[in-house]
């Protein structure tokens, strides 16, 4: 009987990490687009200094989209028209910037890479050179936790611990 209550007390504990996991990892950063009820895409995601995106968004339910970023003037997409924006010339190259898509309040944010460095035309479409290997982490968000999510997932892990002190007593009549 005894074997039972720990059993139970396990896969509870197990349960409420599996639960609070997820939360965990939601924050990845930034790093990758957040979910909007608008689509939004900035094409390439990879630009030299000086060369041209093309910003576009659709299912807005309003005819302007508001695009800012610190990397280029801000710009506003009409009646789910596509529009470009060129690059500051003296963006960093490696530099990663945040667009945003503003649609009647919700903001949807995505990141813009800028190449390693040009061949000088202007383009933006040069050949490129990588200048830093690639970015390692934690595996996701794992160290982007902000203290909201910390307290979530102690609450859930000290709820199902205490539900199976709970369930342990009521099993064992109080003698536990």
């Amino acid at each position: 009987m005894r074997a039972i209550r720990v059993a139970s007390v396990a896969l509870l504990s197990t349960a409420a990490l599996a639960l609070a996991a997820p939360m965990a990892s939601a924050n990845d950063g930034g790093t990758t687009p957040n979910v909007t009820s608008f689509g939004f895409t900035v094409s390439p995601a990879t630009v030299a200094p000086g060369g041209t995106v093309t910003l576009n968004a659709t299912g807005c339910q309003e005819p302007l989209v508001k695009v800012s970023s610190g990397i280029f003037d801000a710009v506003e997409l009409n009646e789910g028209k596509s529009a470009t924006a060129k690059v500051d010339a003296d963006a960093k190259p490696g530099a990663q910037y945040q667009v945003t898509f503003d649609c009647k309040g919700e903001k949807g944010t995505t990141t813009l890479t800028v190449a390693g460095h040009s061949t000088g035309t202007g383009t933006g479409t040069g050949t490129t050179t990588p200048s830093k290997g690639v970015k390692a982490g934690l595996g996701g968000g794992a160290g982007g936790l902000d203290s909201t999510e910390i307290a979530a997932g102690s609450a859930l892990l000290a709820g199902a611990l205490g539900g199976g002190v709970v369930l342990m007593r009521r099993r064992s009549g109080g003698n536990a």
